[in-house]
């Protein structure tokens, strides 16, 4: 090997040092502390992603970070049901679901999805455990009511769409156990009604509400976008409250990134101290994000 060729090695290994003391104070900040993460989209259908997802959470566990799964699955959900002959019916980005439909849902995500995401972490040398928010009572569920207003009769009108549910409380207590034994929560989004029934819950508000009863220092939701967009269609790095105020007002942020920048302010109200919406079609993207000073999507704070 020529001196030229060894310095150039000599100076990648170097840069892999610098990669590794960039990392050194988030990772110390974050020692002992939980993130949620809300895994969804392309990161959970593409195999290079699933695998690199894999071995971020693996890697969090294994340096001192407690991270907590929660994931989707409506076009899996959607694939089930269309095979079924049984068409999907959504009022406002919510599945309509009949006693047939959650019986699917609750087969596809906790039977099917979350069963292959726990064998994923597993397999690459993880410990991971799967949960449904039925288990050890983890959440507790009230149905959810779509209020619509009626230009006919100048009234509020309650749209029933089924078993869609949402959070009415979570039981830390199953989640800090199974962190106190050192295994990674992956959690499918449905809970129980006070009678028992099965609700149907939006994943990225399961999240939230999780992130909030553990008092996370970081929610993270994968999605199929950047992140957050101004009006030029530029990546916004940091947001406040006040400044996301202002862009829902414009209509700048609007459709399906609406509930999930919701969900990230209820999130920091409840007591979570940062939340991100990251493009999880990026390989690694939770480490890019948490790990690096330039981050790789949206960082939402409070103030």
């Amino acid at each position: 090997m020529n001196k030229e060729k060894s310095n150039r090695e000599m100076d990648k290994l170097i840069k892999k040092a610098d990669v590794l003391l960039e990392a050194l104070p988030y990772i110390r900040n974050l020692y002992k502390k939980t993130i949620v993460i809300k895994y969804g989209g392309s990161a959970m259908v593409a195999e290079e992603l699933k695998k690199g997802f894999a071995l971020d959470v693996i890697l969090l566990k294994y340096i001192g970070i407690n991270p907590v799964i929660v994931h989707g699955g409506g076009p899996q959900i959607g694939k089930t049901l269309e095979k079924m002959g049984k068409k999907s019916h959504f009022v406002e980005g919510l599945r309509v679901t009949d006693e047939e439909t959650i019986d699917v849902v609750e087969m596809v995500l906790v039977g099917k999805v979350n069963k292959e995401i726990v064998s994923l972490i597993n397999r690459h040398g993880g410990k991971a455990v799967g949960l449904s928010g039925k288990d050890g009572g983890l959440i507790k569920a009230k149905k959810y009511k779509v209020i619509k207003s009626s230009p006919e009769t100048d009234r509020p009108e309650i749209i029933d769409i089924g078993m869609v549910g949402e959070v009415e409380s979570i039981n830390a207590d199953v989640l800090n156990t199974l962190d106190e034994g050192g295994f990674i929560p992956v959690i499918a989004p449905v809970g129980a009604g006070e009678n028992g029934e099965t609700y149907n819950i939006n994943a990225d508000f399961v999240a939230g509400e999780i992130a909030g009863s553990l008092k996370a220092e970081k929610l993270v939701l994968l999605t199929d976008e950047e992140g957050v967009k101004g009006k030029d269609g530029s990546l916004l790095s940091t947001l406040n409250k006040k400044e996301i105020d202002y862009l829902i007002k414009k209509s700048v942020i609007r459709g399906g990134m609406l509930p999930k920048v919701k969900c990230c302010l209820d999130a920091l109200e409840s007591g979570v101290k940062k939340t991100h919406i990251i493009d999880g079609r990026v390989k690694h993207a939770i480490l890019l994000e948490i790990f690096t000073d330039e981050g790789v999507g949206t960082q939402i704070v409070e103030n």
